[in-house]
């Protein structure tokens, strides 16, 4: 392994425990997922963009806390899954499709409206009473 991608692991490796708090010891293993991560073109902006997804989801109880396993991160079908998905969720919707508007009360209705709907309500009322009253006389 040469000098600068042994420098790029150690330099991403730097980064995962910062994102994530934790210190991990880089042995053999870790420096061979590493190695791997940029093999397959991944880049440390892509990491960030991951994790920062993760514990997103982690704090909504949408995805458990082991997925920030450096052994479960490093997995690069999923990874790439998952970076993926973030890139989806983060983006906004297209402008073109029109935002549904908000429900709007009705407007209230003026003083002559009220009036005539007062004297609309009378007028039932009696006719109302009017009818009650012929068929208990009856």
């Amino acid at each position: 392994m040469d000098a600068n991608t042994l420098a790029a692991i150690r330099a991403l490796h730097e980064l995962y425990c910062q994102l994530t708090g934790q210190k991990l010891t880089l042995r053999f293993d870790r420096e061979r997922l590493w190695y791997e991560f940029l093999r397959a073109d991944f880049h440390a902006e892509e990491l960030k963009i991951v994790v920062s997804y993760l514990q997103k989801e982690i704090r909504a109880a949408r995805r458990n806390v082991g997925a920030l396993k450096l052994s479960n991160l490093l997995q690069l079908d999923r990874f790439e899954e998952d970076l993926n998905i973030s890139k989806v969720r983060l983006q906004s919707r297209p402008s073109s499709i029109p935002s549904p508007c908000p429900p709007t009360d009705p407007p209230l209705p003026t003083p002559a409206q009220l009036q005539n709907l007062h004297q609309q309500a009378k007028t039932a009322f009696a006719r109302l009473r009017h009818e009650l009253g012929k068929t208990t006389n009856t």
